[in-house]
């Protein structure tokens, strides 16, 4: 939607890269992983054992450029709880898998390390125009890590793909289009 809509009224002011789907194979069988039950989330290192993600750490490194933002788009979907998540428990011998709760809204991940945090309140008070920002559990969390603010956490994962241009300003977008409370269309917006 971006694309077709705003690209062009914000490459006047800045060079966008788009990489819209990373992992084709997962888009359409509505997947995590790829098709060779590689989590392609995990893999933005070289040498990547997801070809996909490789090639992405290869574009990036073949630009060279100084990067100042990079918004990675997810979204989590009802088959990651009844699909991805037991099927990588069992490939990788685990038995018992904690079950985690998809969160029900908007959030961001943002990292660790060096926290933007009134970019993320920014990212997140326009994007509450268009749907729910995702509530905490009863532990003050969200998929297992404490909420800094509003609908944002705070992780680093080395391999996940919002660190591979080492931008400024990084961050994961996380929707869950399979929400009762609101509809794909809005996801698509936030």
């Amino acid at each position: 939607m971006f694309i077709q809509t705003k690209m062009e009224s914000y490459s006047e002011y800045f060079n966008i890269l788009v990489c819209p789907c990373v992992s084709p194979w997962a888009y359409e069988c509505i997947q995590r992983w790829s098709a060779e039950a590689v989590d392609p989330n995990r893999s933005f290192y070289s040498p990547s054992p997801c070809d996909e993600a490789g090639t992405v750490v290869d574009l990036i490194k073949s630009m060279d450029l100084e990067w100042l933002a990079h918004i990675d788009l997810h979204e989590t979907t009802d088959s990651d709880f009844y699909e991805f998540i037991p099927a990588k428990a069992a490939r990788d011998g685990v038995i018992q898998f904690e079950n985690l709760k998809i969160p029900d809204g908007f959030y961001l991940i943002g990292n660790k390390q060096d926290p933007k945090d009134a970019w993320y309140k920014a990212i997140i008070d326009s994007v509450r125009k268009e749907t729910h920002i995702a509530p905490p559990d009863e532990k003050g969390e969200i998929t297992g890590a404490k909420v800094q603010h509003d609908g944002v956490i705070h992780t680093y994962t080395a391999g996940v793909c919002r660190f591979v241009t080492g931008a400024a300003y990084c961050t994961t977008t996380e929707v869950y289009p399979d929400s009762a409370n609101s509809s794909g269309e809005e996801c698509n917006r936030a």
